[in-house]
């Protein structure tokens, strides 16, 4: 799944018209391999745009759960939180092994 695209599914408050917007875009950008189409392609990938977020709407829309909504704010300070530990972490330093190739070697006859 890209990584940008993010659920907007059951959060209080629920997904905004431009989220589901973006989320579209990104989508049709992966799937399409590309982040800005031709001018021939425009249209066509402004159209596709459109419809996904048009079924993302309805599917956020008719979806239902017992779960009781997840508050925005708190979700992103457990995202920032996460993204602190994961990149304060300390990386390892690989050492690479110098091996004589044989390169100066001579070839027996």
């Amino acid at each position: 799944m890209c990584r940008n695209i993010r659920t907007l599914y059951n959060y209080s408050p629920p997904a905004t018209p431009e989220e589901v917007h973006g989320a579209a875009l990104q989508y049709v950008r992966k799937v399409s391999g590309t982040s800005k189409p031709s001018a021939a392609n425009a249209a066509v990938v402004e159209r596709a745009v459109a419809a996904v977020a048009e079924v993302t709407q309805q599917l956020l829309d008719a979806m239902v759960t017992s779960a009781p909504p997840k508050d925005r704010a708190v979700e992103a300070a457990k995202a920032r939180d996460r993204s602190a530990v994961r990149f304060t972490r300390t990386t390892r330093t690989s050492t690479t092994s110098t091996r004589s190739t044989g390169a100066s070697a001579t070839r027996a006859s």
